[in-house]
């Protein structure tokens, strides 16, 4: 871990990924119904450490990325929760290309104790003073409710949908002040 939490909340603290992650990323999503609505992610270790890196170039080159989510003062990730850089490659007029884009991943034992919403608050409550009033995108698979309901209450709305993958996508944004 680094020298210490850059954010914290009621209940836990949001680092900056380190490369000694990539074992507790893979656990993360380890779960098959984790998985579920995660098109199709692996938790093998070459595409969680592509997804490390992407999150680390985020963090590099924008200012801004996915917050590695632990309990106060344990080590165990528990969530990927943030928001980073995104190029879906769904095109430009889908809106989901060269944006912020939201996204939060929660380990399947602490689903419904509200952890994605806690730290979201947290998220976006810092990204907008530091990043200025910006547009941030979000999408959602079909079906995934839990995802929906965190997304309206952080003041996301639907504004279209995308197939990729013959999977549905939601497609959510958050326009400037629009909490």
């Amino acid at each position: 871990m680094t020298d210490g939490p850059l954010l914290t909340t009621d209940r836990f603290d949001l680092w900056r990924p380190v490369a000694s992650d990539l074992p507790q990323l893979c656990a993360l999503i380890d779960d098959e119904e984790t998985r579920r609505y995660l098109g199709p992610a692996s938790a093998e270790r070459q595409p969680q450490f592509d997804r490390l890196m992407r999150n680390a170039g985020s963090w590099m080159l924008y200012g801004y990325g996915t917050f590695m989510v632990r309990p106060h003062g344990a080590d165990s990730i528990i969530a990927a929760c943030g928001v980073f850089h995104s190029w879906r490659g769904f095109g430009h007029d889908v809106g989901m290309d060269d944006v912020p884009e939201a996204g939060w991943i929660v380990r399947r034992d602490w689903w419904g104790k509200r952890v994605a919403g806690e730290v979201m608050e947290a998220v976006l409550g810092w990204f907008d003073p530091a990043h200025g009033p910006k547009r941030i995108a979000c999408m959602i698979e079909e079906g995934n409710a839990a995802s929906e309901r965190v997304a309206a209450a952080l003041g996301f709305a639907r504004y279209g949908a995308h197939v990729s993958d013959d999977t549905m996508l939601m497609l959510f944004e958050r326009l400037p002040g629009g909490r």
